[in-house]
C-alpha cells in the first residue's frame, strides 16, 4: 500500500520555497513563449505577400478554430525549435524562399536563441546592429541572401559563436576589427561579398578557428602574420582579392592545415620555405601573383598534396627535382613563369597525376622518357617553351590523355605510334614545330577528338579521308606544310565542323562540292594553295561562315551572288586567283564584314555602288584588277577609317570627298586610267589635261570572248607546269578543250 502523503512534510519551509519559486517561473516563462510568437508574427507580417503564404503554419490559432484563443504553440511552427521551456532556440529557414528585411526582426525577443539559420533567402537591407541582442547565439548563417552595407560592429559581442556564415552577399566596408573577441569561432565565412581594406591582426586570437573563408572580396594590405598563430586551422582560402607584400613565413605554423589558396592577389617576394612544413596540406595554390624566386625544395616533403598550383608568377630557375615526391599528386600547374632547364626524371614517379600544365616558360632539353609512367595522365601542356628532340614515345601509354598541347617549341621527328592509336584524345595542339611524318599515316580515327592544329610543321603526304570519319571533330588546323593531293570529300561528313584550315599546302583539284555540307563551320581557309575551277554552289548552304578565305589559288569563273547571304561574315578573301565577270553587287548586303579583299584577280566591271552598305567595313582591295568606270559617288559616306586599295584598274573620274579616300597613300591610286581628286599626287578635277596626258598609253581591255581563251591557255599552261607528272593534263584531255 502507498505511504500516505504527509501533510506536515508539505508545509516544511524548503517546500515551500521551491514550490512559490516554481509557481513564479510560469507566467514568466509563458510570457516569454507569447513574446516570441508575437516577434515572429510581426516579421512574417513584413514579408512580401508570397513568402507568407508559404509559412500557414505560423498562426496562433487552430485551423478549425472558431474563436481567438491561441491554440498552437510558436514550437510546433515550421523552422522553430524550443526548448523544455517552450522558448525559441532555433530557427532554421534555409531555402525557404523568404523575401523581406531584417528590420521587424525583434532580436530582444529571443532571448535563449542558439542558432540562426536564414541562408538561401532572398533577404536584403542591413544587418541589424540589435542582433547584439542574441547572446547565446553559436551559430549565426545569414548566406546567400542580398543583404548590404557593412558588418556590424556588433556581431563581435555574439562571444559564444562557433559558427559565422554571411558569404554571398553584398556586404561592403572593413571587417570590424574586434572580430578577436570571437574566441570561440571555428567556422567564419565572408567571402563572395565587396568587402575592402585589410585583414585585422585580431584574427589571431581565434585560436580555435578551423575554417576560414574570405576569398572573393576586395581585402588589401599584407596579410598578418598574426594568421600564423591558428594552429587549428584547417581551411585558408583568401584568393581573389588585392593583398600585397610577402606570404608570412609564420604560415609555417599552421600543421593541422589542408588548404591553402592565395591565388589571384597581388603577393610578391618568395615563396617561404617554411610552407614545406605543412605536411598535411593537400591543396596549394599560390598562383597569378607576382611572387619570385625558386620554387623552394622543401615543397618536396609534401607527401600528402594533390594539388600544386604556381602559375602566372615570375618564378625561375629549374623544377626541383624534389617535387617527384609528390606520389599523391593530381594536378600539378607550373605555366607562365620562368623557369628554366629540363623536365626532371623524377617526375616519373608522379603516378597519380592527371593534369601536368608547363606552358610559357623557358624550359628546354628532351622530354625525359620516364614520363611514360604516368599512365593516369588526362592533360599534358607544354605549349611555348624550348623543348627539343622528339616527343615523348610512351605518352598514352595507359589510354587516358585527353589534351596533348606542345606548340611552339623545336620538337622534330614523328608521332609517336603511342599518339596515333590514342583514342581517348580530345584536344591536339602541335602547331610550330619541326614535326615530319607522312600525314595519311600518322594520325588514326578518334571517337572523342574535338581540336587538332598541326600547322606549320613539316608534314607530307596527303590528307587522310579518316579525318571525316571522326565525330567529334570542330577544330582541323593542318596549314603551313607540305601536304599534297587533293582536298578528301569525306570531310564533308563531319558536318559539326566549324573551323576548316588547310592554307599554305600544295592542294590540287577542285574544292570539293561536299564541304558544302559543313553547314556549322564559321571559318574556311584553303588559300596558298593551288585549288582550280568555282567556288562550288553547294556552298551557298554555308551561311554560319564568318571567315572566308580562298586566296592565292587558281580559282576562276565568276564570284557567286550568293556570298551575300553570309550574314555573319567579317573577312572574305578572294585575292590572288582568277575569277572574272563583275563584282556581285548582293556583296553590299554583308553586314558586318570588315575585310574585302578581291585583289589580284580579272574583275571587270563598275564597282558596285552598294559596297558603300557595308558599315563595318575596315579593309577594301580591289587592286590589280580590270575594273573600269567611276568610283560610285555613295563612297562619300564610307567609313571614314577604312583602309582603300583601288590600285591598277581602269577607273577614272573624281575620287570620293571622303577622309578615307582623301588621306589614303598616292599608292593605293597607280596604275588608272584617269582619276582625279584632292588626293596627294592625283590632279584636281576642275584642272584640264592634256589630249596626250588624257590617252591612255595601255593596250585594250579585249572583249569578253577573247578574255576568256585566254584565261583557258592560262590554265592549260598552269596545269601542265605541274610539280606532280600524274596531275598534268595528256594531249587527249586538251584537244577536246582546244576544239571548243
Amino acid at each position: 500500500m502507498a505511504e500516505k502523503l504527509n501533510l506536515k512534510n508539505l508545509l516544511s519551509p524548503v517546500f515551500i520555497v521551491l514550490f512559490f519559486n516554481i509557481f513564479a517561473l510560469l507566467p514568466s516563462a509563458a510570457s516569454t513563449s507569447t513574446d516570441e510568437a508575437n516577434a515572429l508574427l510581426k516579421w512574417k507580417a513584413s514579408f512580401a505577400n508570397q513568402t507568407q503564404s508559404r509559412l500557414p503554419s505560423w498562426t496562433l490559432l487552430s485551423h478549425n478554430a472558431t474563436n481567438s484563443k491561441p491554440s498552437i504553440s510558436q514550437c510546433n511552427w515550421f523552422g522553430i525549435s524550443c526548448n523544455s521551456a517552450g522558448s525559441v532556440i532555433k530557427i532554421n529557414m534555409t531555402g525557404f524562399g523568404l523575401k523581406g528585411t531584417l528590420h521587424e526582426f525583434s532580436f530582444s525577443s529571443f532571448p535563449n536563441l542558439a542558432k540562426l539559420d536564414l541562408a538561401m533567402n532572398s533577404l536584403s537591407g542591413n544587418i541589424p546592429s540589435q542582433i547584439a541582442y542574441l547572446s547565446k547565439l553559436t551559430y549565426l548563417d545569414l548566406s546567400t541572401n542580398q543583404f548590404s552595407g557593412e558588418i556590424p560592429s556588433e556581431i563581435c559581442l555574439l562571444t559564444n559563436l562557433r559558427v559565422l556564415h554571411i558569404l554571398a552577399n553584398d556586404l561592403n566596408g572593413s571587417i570590424p576589427n574586434d572580430i578577436g573577441r570571437l574566441r570561440y569561432l571555428e567556422d567564419l565565412a565572408l567571402c563572395n561579398n565587396r568587402l575592402h581594406g585589410p585583414i585585422p591582426a585580431s584574427f589571431g586570437k581565434l585560436s580555435n578557428l578551423a575554417y576560414l573563408y574570405l576569398f572573393n572580396n576586395s581585402l588589401s594590405g599584407f596579410i598578418p602574420s598574426e594568421l600564423g598563430n591558428l594552429k587549428n586551422l584547417i581551411d585558408l582560402y583568401i584568393f581573389t582579392n588585392s593583398f600585397t607584400g610577402p606570404i608570412p613565413s609564420t604560415f609555417g605554423n599552421l600543421k593541422q592545415l589542408t588548404v591553402l589558396h592565395a591565388y589571384n592577389n597581388n603577393l610578391s617576394g618568395p615563396i617561404p620555405k617554411e610552407i614545406g612544413n605543412l605536411t598535411s596540406l593537400t591543396s596549394l595554390s599560390f598562383s597569378a601573383n607576382n611572387l619570385s624566386g625558386p620554387i623552394p625544395v622543401s615543397l618536396g616533403g609534401l607527401r600528402n598534396l594533390t594539388l600544386l598550383h604556381l602559375y602566372q608568377n615570375q618564378l625561375s630557375g629549374p623544377i626541383p627535382k624534389e617535387l617527384g615526391n609528390l606520389i599523391s599528386l593530381t594536378d600539378l600547374v607550373l605555366s607562365v613563369n620562368q623557369l628554366n632547364g629540363p623536365i626532371p626524371a623524377s617526375f616519373g614517379n608522379l603516378v597519380n597525376l592527371e593534369y601536368l600544365y608547363l606552358r610559357q616558360n623557358k624550359l628546354s632539353g628532351s622530354i625525359p622518357p620516364e614520363l611514360g609512367n604516368l599512365v593516369k595522365l588526362k592533360e599534358m601542356i607544354l605549349d611555348e617553351n624550348q623543348f627539343t628532340g622528339y616527343l615523348p614515345q610512351n605518352i598514352c601509354r595507359g589510354g587516358s590523355l585527353q589534351n596533348f598541347t606542345a606548340y611552339k617549341n623545336r620538337f622534330n621527328g614523328p608521332i609517336p605510334r603511342s599518339l596515333k592509336n590514342c583514342k581517348s584524345l580530345v584536344r591536339v595542339s602541335l602547331e610550330e614545330n619541326q614535326l615530319t611524318g607522312d600525314i595519311a599515316e600518322d594520325f588514326g580515327v578518334y571517337p572523342y577528338l574535338n581540336f587538332i592544329d598541326l600547322s606549320y610543321n613539316k608534314f607530307h603526304g596527303e590528307i587522310s579521308s579518316n579525318w571525316g570519319r571522326c565525330p567529334k571533330l570542330v577544330y582541323l588546323h593542318i596549314s603551313g606544310n607540305n601536304i599534297s593531293g587533293q582536298i578528301p570529300p569525306e570531310i564533308g561528313i563531319g558536318t559539326q565542323l566549324q573551323e576548316l584550315d588547310l592554307s599554305s599546302n600544295h592542294l590540287v583539284g577542285e574544292i570539293p562540292k561536299e564541304l558544302g555540307k559543313l553547314t556549322s563551320i564559321s571559318r574556311l581557309m584553303l588559300g596558298d594553295n593551288q585549288l582550280f575551277g568555282g567556288i562550288p554552289p553547294e556552298f551557298g548552304a554555308l551561311t554560319n561562315l564568318e571567315i572566308l578565305n580562298l586566296s592565292g589559288n587558281n580559282l576562276s569563273e565568276s564570284i557567286p551572288e550568293y556570298l551575300g547571304n553570309y550574314s555573319q561574315l567579317h573577312n572574305l578573301n578572294l585575292s590572288n586567283n582568277k575569277f572574272n565577270q563583275e563584282i556581285p553587287a548582293q556583296l553590299g548586303k554583308l553586314p558586318i564584314l570588315s575585310k574585302l579583299d578581291l585583289s589580284h584577280n580579272l574583275l571587270r566591271g563598275e564597282i558596285p555602288s552598294q559596297i558603300s552598305n557595308m558599315e563595318s567595313l575596315e579593309h577594301l582591295n580591289l587592286s590589280h584588277n580590270c575594273l573600269s568606270g567611276f568610283i560610285p559617288k555613295n563612297f562619300n559616306e564610307m567609313n571614314r577609317s577604312l583602309e582603300v586599295d583601288i590600285s591598277y584598274n581602269d577607273l577614272q573620274g573624281p575620287v570620293p570627298d571622303n577622309k578615307a579616300f582623301q588621306d589614303a597613300p598616292i599608292q593605293a591610286f597607280a596604275g588608272n586610267k584617269d582619276l582625279c581628286g584632292n588626293v596627294r599626287g592625283l590632279r584636281p578635277c576642275n584642272q584640264l589635261v592634256s589630249r596626250r596626258e588624257f590617252l591612255d598609253q595601255r593596250l585594250p581591255i579585249p572583249p569578253p570572248e577573247v578574255q576568256d581563251e585566254v584565261i583557258l591557255m592560262l590554265n592549260i599552261a598552269i596545269a601542265c607546269l605541274h610539280d606532280n607528272p600524274h596531275s598534268r593534263p595528256s594531249m587527249n584531255m586538251i584537244t577536246p578543250m582546244l576544239s571548243v
